[in-house]
């Protein structure tokens, strides 16, 4: 018979087996999960008589392709296999003088190290129970760990791998709008990390709110094995982020050929058209999804291949609408008002807008990974993979709760990603093995007016709204390509009970990018009757010196060189000790154009660089078993990553040497002569083409209302302190129990001032003073006081024998910054925050905190037919809402407050006197999601069948006053009137009318 320890040990594998069925996409899981890892590892000590087995075999086998790792225990009977592909099966056998022990299942997520013991006798093999892959022993950081099972049955009505880490309470997913950015304990996306297979697959420059490089997420959703989101894993090989790492890892081929199709399907049928009692107009369209995904040997035992392949057909909403209109939101405008700005642009302009009524356009986007595994030998594995990703999807300009613009004002937005991967993974010892990584990732991304590029922008400013027509300013010269190419050198080496780990890593960014504004013109007029009459209030127009806006474009590279050296010291049995210091330093040779009134200006050129820049990062963490069932961890560590390219990008483009901005008030527009017309226009007039008194101005390199972006000479690259501590707790009746603390303290966090202001004074109505003493520049600086934020997250998992396994979570978060970055411009960034003082470097309320999150997932399996599942799963959130701030209007702050200075741009930005940045909250919101399968027989033994429907926001399909997300517009401030008159939040309509999908799929 099994000894007592066999049998203690098999129960609480068994706890954990049942618990990781579904806590694998639980909260504060325990798994360390490496950054750019794609492997798992089997660890553990192999005992007999409550004494150590040496010299005993211990083989895991890999279930898809029969390929086995071996590893001997040493002295103290410790065992370690490493590098095994993740996501898959794997059965463990320990062979000694002494007995055997197996385990026939054992399930191994992203970067997990499975803590296996086993107790053997001679008497009979000892089987131990498997864990699902999610509850280790040998954990360092609040961490979340998803498997395939989550990923296939999950509620996923996007099939984006945010559907799924949103079930983690201190990951809050923003639903109001497509781009669905991550938001991990308060931070701003834009600071997060995306791994697929070990490579960093960011948004690489930094425009897009969802951490990825293009539209949507880049791989086909049924490639993911498993993904992890770790927070602050205390382990050296993590970087480029200071928020939070998504790690993902892609399926490989076995022995066996395997694969599925899928297709699934809505229309305007199978979406809500009612909101709070409200009838809401919902125009005719339909959506279509289909791909499918084959792997299998070329090669039995030795080459393998898998393929995916997804397709999305479907529609991008206009849900604004004029007041009566029954949109989903109605913007304070008459339709009249709008009939009449359309047809004076078609009479007096000859230009079409578009539509001002809700609708829909048409986008596709399309995807597909291929990949290679060659085992080479017995210890040396060759992993290839190639992905690629293009999308476009129709995106608004102005959609501020006081904007309302032509459907040709929104702009075509997406990417063309192909990125390509190398992995040769060597054991050259029992002890040592290596890691070579070697990738390129190349974005080719897309800004372009619906418009068209020879029409300029539009802006009629009514008593309510300001009404937009024509190409976005911000689009008229937009090309960006950029290259990443990436190199990865890790090795690790068993020294007793010692792991070590070092390496080198390298990313070199080659970097195009043509940026500027109103190279097509603005124009604003105050009223209709201004806008018929040609009279424009402003004109603004930007160009090249040369008047080739090519002139305009910059190209520049640069490399962070990483170095790092680490010690994983399983001390004994109970404690793990992880210790080691990582080192990034930043490398260029390219600079910033010298505009020398500048340097005359302030006494150092512009050109300043990143080059030479460095920065040490200690960490520390440790994971103790107090008992059998209560295991403690925690941690300190240096994190640093995840500032936007396109933050350092504006200080190679903008340097008033090649091109400058202009603006001219009050001018007759019938009264001009005209320049810079393409070739076809109707006619060469305002809009399509441009003043020639003001291209004057631009030709000459006289502008006005620009200012240069510089980089502090001072700049240290920026940081964060995170301390952790949690706990796994195995209750009685089998309930699993998490918690994780976490405190975070930013240093040198990046921010953006105007570097030309002094204050002078104070003005009577308390708001300070300031002068422009120096030419006109923003600054890339560091602030002094840094980000701050605090989290603390609990959950609970349980399953029952009747089919049935529930967990739930709640994460409270506290975090502030100085000031939330939210743009790729440094004016925007500058002033799309609410403040008293513009200079002040003061910590408030952060954009991106959601301070109470609540988050469950029920799921329930029966075989009511014969063996083929049928599954119900639930997935409900609770979010409290967003923050924002009561300010002044634009004028009673651009002008009144602060005596009219310019640089504020009359936007909704200045709080009164006593204010505070986002003091006020928005409206929570909560909803369930409903996720039903049910499998139907294959045409061949082992093949399965399933049909599925799943409803995004149950609860509005119960009932339309449910479900219903309001929420501020962007940039979150708010005039008392607007407060008053219910505009200081609007209803997104995509989140909170329900809609439902249809699909079929077959695996075999």
């Amino acid at each position: 018979m099994p000894s007592s320890f066999s049998k203690h040990f098999a129960r609480k594998a068994l706890v954990r087996a049942i618990a990781g069925a579904s806590v694998v996409g639980s909260f504060g899981l325990t798994a360390p999960v490496y950054a750019q890892e794609t492997t798992a590892a089997v660890r553990g000590v192999v005992s007999s008589g409550g004494q150590p087995v040496a010299g005993a075999t211990v083989t895991a086998t890999n279930r898809a392709t029969g390929l086995s790792r071996s590893a001997t225990t040493d002295e103290n009977g410790n065992y370690f296999i490493r590098q095994l592909p993740a996501g898959v099966d794997y059965s463990v056998s320990v062979t000694s003088p002494q007995g055997g022990a197996s385990t026939e299942r054992l399930k191994l997520a992203v970067g997990q190290q499975a803590q296996m013991n086993y107790a053997v006798n001679a008497i009979e093999e000892v089987v131990v129970m498997g864990s699902a892959a999610a509850v280790a022993d040998t954990a360092i950081g609040p961490t979340a760990v998803f498997d395939i099972s989550d990923l296939q049955n999950s509620p996923a009505i996007n099939r984006n791998i945010n559907d799924i880490i949103g079930q983690d309470p201190r990951v809050y997913i923003d639903q109001s709008s497509r781009a669905d950015s991550i938001q991990c304990n308060g931070a701003n996306p834009r600071f997060n990390s995306l791994t697929v297979d070990g490579i960093r697959l960011n948004d690489g420059f930094g425009l897009n709110s969802n951490g990825y490089p293009t539209q949507r997420m880049p791989f086909p959703f049924d490639a993911i094995s498993s993904v992890a989101v770790e927070m602050a894993p205390m382990s050296v090989i993590y970087g480029g982020f200071s928020a939070c790492n998504i790690n993902a890892v892609t399926k490989s081929g076995g022995n066996e050929l395997s694969g599925s199709v899928f297709m699934d399907y809505t229309d305007d049928s199978m979406q809500g058209d009612k909101l709070e009692g409200d009838s809401v107009q919902i125009t005719d369209y339909d959506e279509t999804r289909y791909g499918f995904e084959l792997g299998g040997a070329i090669i039995e035992d030795k080459l393998f291949f898998y393929g995916a392949y997804e397709k999305y057909e479907g529609v991008d909403f206009n849900d604004r609408g004029a007041i009566g209109s029954g949109a989903v939101n109605e913007v304070l405008v008459t339709q009249a008002e709008l009939d009449e700005i359309a047809r004076i642009a078609r009479d007096v302009y000859q230009f079409e807008p578009g539509s001002s009524t809700p609708g829909t356009i048409d986008f596709e986007d399309e995807k597909y990974i291929g990949k290679l595994d060659w085992y080479i030998t017995d210890t040396q594995r060759l992993a290839l993979s190639y992905m690629y990703n293009e999308s476009v999807n129709a995106t608004p300009s102005d959609g501020e709760n006081v904007e309302f613009e032509f459907s040709d004002h929104f702009y075509n937005r997406g990417a063309e990603l192909n990125s390509y991967i190398a992995s040769l993974y060597s054991d050259w010892t029992d002890n040592f093995s290596t890691e070579i990584r070697i990738a390129r990732t190349e974005v080719d991304f897309v800004q372009s007016p619906r418009a068209g590029n020879d029409f300029g922008e539009m802006r009629v400013e009514l008593e309510d709204v300001d009404v937009y027509l024509g190409g976005d300013d911000s689009r008229h010269a937009n090309a960006l390509e950029y290259t990443i190419d990436q190199i990865v050198a890790r090795g690790r080496y068993q020294l007793g009970s010692h792991t070590i780990t070092g390496g080198y890593e390298r990313e070199s960014y080659d970097i195009f990018n043509l940026f500027y504004q109103h190279v097509d013109t603005e124009i604003r007029f105050d009223g209709i009757d201004n806008f018929r009459d040609g009279l424009a209030d402003r004109v603004y127009y930007g160009n090249a010196i040369s008047n080739n806006e090519n002139d305009i474009a910059e190209a520049f590279e640069y490399a962070i060189n990483y170095f790092y050296l680490q010690d994983e010291w399983q001390v004994n049995d109970k404690l793990t000790v992880t210790y080691g210091l990582r080192y990034d330093y930043y490398e260029t040779d390219d600079a910033p154009n010298l505009n020398q009134g500048f340097q005359a200006s302030y006494g150092f050129g512009n050109n300043e660089t990143l080059d030479g820049r460095d920065l040490l990062q200690p960490r520390f963490g440790f994971n103790y078993d107090f008992s059998e069932d209560l295991s403690f961890r925690g941690g300190v560590g240096l994190f640093s990553g995840g500032n936007p390219n396109v933050w350092l990008s504006n200080t190679y483009s903008n340097t008033n040497t090649t091109a400058v901005q202009a603006r001219i008030d009050g001018m007759d527009l019938f009264a001009q002569n005209y320049v810079n017309c393409e070739d076809g226009v109707p006619v060469c007039g305002p809009g399509y083409g441009v003043p020639q008194e003001i291209a004057e101005v631009v030709a000459a390199g006289d502008g006005s209302n620009f200012e240069i972006n510089f980089l502090d000479p001072d700049f240290d690259i920026p940081s964060e302190w995170k301390y952790t501590a949690g706990l796994t707790w195995f209750a009685p009746m089998d309930i699993t129990v998490t918690a994780d603390l976490q405190i975070s303290r930013g240093e040198d966090t990046a921010i953006y001032k105007r570097a030309d202001l002094e204050r002078v004074g104070t003005n009577d109505l308390g708001y300070p003073v300031y002068e422009s003493v120096r030419d006109p520049a923003f600054v890339l600086t560091n602030a002094s006081n840094g980000n701050e934020s605090e989290s603390i997250a609990f959950s609970a998992f349980k399953a029952w024998d009747n089919g049935f396994d529930l967990r739930v979570g709640y994460a409270y978060t506290e975090a502030e910054d100085v000031n939330p970055m939210t743009s790729s411009v440094a004016f925007s960034n500058y002033i799309n925050r609410a403040f008293v003082d513009p200079q002040a470097e003061e910590l408030g309320p952060s954009n991106w905190a959601i301070e109470h999150r609540f988050t469950t997932v029920l799921n329930y399996s029966a075989d009511f037919f014969g063996g083929y599942e049928t599954r119900v799963s639930l997935f409900g959130q609770y979010n409290s809402g967003i923050p924002y701030s009561i300010t002044l209007g634009g004028a009673e702050g651009t002008i009144d407050a602060f005596g009219f200075q310019p640089f504020l741009d009359f936007e909704r930005n200045v709080l009164p006197i006593g204010g505070s940045r986002n003091s006020q909250e928005g409206d929570s919101f909560s909803k369930i999601d409903l996720r039903i399968s049910q499998e139907v027989p294959g045409f061949a033994p082992g093949h399965r069948g399933s049909a599925f429907i799943i409803v995004d926001n149950l609860t509005n399909l119960l009932n339309d006053d449910w479900g219903v997300m309001n929420q501020p517009a962007f940039p979150y401030g708010v005039t008392a009137e607007q407060e008053a008159n219910g505009q200081a939040q609007q209803r997104i309509g995509d989140t909170s009318l329900w809609s439902m999908r249809v699909g079929l799929s077959y695996r075999f």
